[in-house]
């Protein structure tokens, strides 16, 4: 279940989402190097320059240490050194073109090769081709530039950077991975951990969870863009409806009840509203906290502490939570999708 987000139907988003969202992440370097890429917006062909990528990218690692100084979950050398440029180009201490030739001489070491790997291999495909060796940089092909032409693109660099925020969270806390606890704000659709009692606000819940559910409502499957105002902006929307928190049940704020919805599906016309969705809906929300699950932490641990550490834990835990929930909301819901499911 958890590979499914890269093997279903692959679109150029899938294979750019398993990048961000599954990517083994040693260091925020790949995350950085996103951003800039999303950022620069080269075309097919493009040759682009260690040079030219490199104020970019080091200002991307600058200022994600100006609020959280842990940005690697290792000590390597090369990490420490290019890391320590940037905080002393923060504090006035190294000028533009010493960082520039700082982040040429070690800021790319592992992440270009390394940039397409998801678990144990590269994905299928490639947004650019390393020329490190032979041109000194890296060239476009032609898929990021259809990536770059995609509906999805306005929501990318969000998700990026929710995903970066999640992650540095968990090497800031530097505790054991199953200690770390991400809460979510329903007023202000933040999510949160608490630290030593006092609260820090770690990204928008509709940034972290929009890669999850491939850009798209969890009940129709219409395009969803997270950063849209008004009548067209997504929802933060509880599965098992917030109400039921009124009749002793616990847990409903927890991030596995937590989906992103078109406000037709919501509260619109014929919409779900307090309603418990049905069987194969929640099906459907499995194999979203799968594909969350499949992550690494923090969002992973927080959801196996939530529902269980093993896959039949965790569907027993939502099916008993059905059952419970049923006996106080005896309405039933059902979504009109718009398109071939795609989860």
């Amino acid at each position: 279940m958890s590979e499914s987000f890269v093997t279903i139907k692959p679109t150029l988003e899938d294979y750019w989402r398993g990048i961000i969202l599954r990517g083994m992440n040693n260091a925020s370097y790949k995350f950085a190097l996103a951003k800039s890429l999303l950022e620069m917006a080269p075309q097919s062909g493009q040759l682009i320059k260690l040079g030219d990528i490199a104020p970019v990218f080091a200002r991307n690692i600058a200022e994600h240490l100006k609020s959280s100084d842990k940005q690697s979950a290792t000590s390597k050398t090369n990490y420490g050194t290019f890391l320590n440029k940037c905080r002393d180009y923060n504090s006035g201490l190294v000028s533009d073109n010493e960082l520039i030739d700082a982040t040429i001489k070690d800021g790319f070491t592992e992440v270009i090769k390394r940039f397409h790997v998801v678990g144990r291999g590269d994905i299928p495909e490639r947004f650019y081709i390393d020329e490190v060796k032979t041109n000194n940089g890296i060239r476009i092909t032609n898929e990021f530039s259809e990536l770059l032409d995609g509906k999805q693109i306005d929501n990318l660099p969000l998700e990026v950077e929710a995903r970066w925020k999640l992650v540095e969270t968990a090497w800031e806390l530097n505790i054991s991975s199953n200690l770390i606890a991400i809460e979510h704000d329903t007023d202000t659709e933040l999510f949160f951990v608490n630290k030593a009692n006092r609260r820090k606000i770690v990204t928008s819940s509709r940034d972290a969870l929009n890669g999850y559910q491939k850009g798209v409502c969890f009940y129709c499957f219409s395009n969803i863009y997270i950063n849209t105002k008004g009548a067209k902006q997504p929802e933060v929307d509880h599965f098992f409806p917030d109400v039921l928190k009124h009749q002793g049940i616990k847990g409903i704020n927890g991030i596995w009840n937590l989906v992103l919805a078109c406000q037709d599906c919501n509260r619109g016309v014929g919409g779900k509203f307090d309603a418990i969705p049905t069987i194969k809906l929640l099906e459907r929300l499995h194999r979203r906290n799968e594909f969350l699950i499949s992550s690494h932490h923090p969002l992973r641990e927080t959801l196996i502490r939530q529902t269980g550490r093993s896959e039949q834990q965790r569907k027993s835990f939502l099916n008993e939570f059905h059952i419970k929930s049923y006996k106080w909301q005896l309405n039933t819901w059902d979504a009109k999708e718009v398109r071939e499911p795609l989860f």
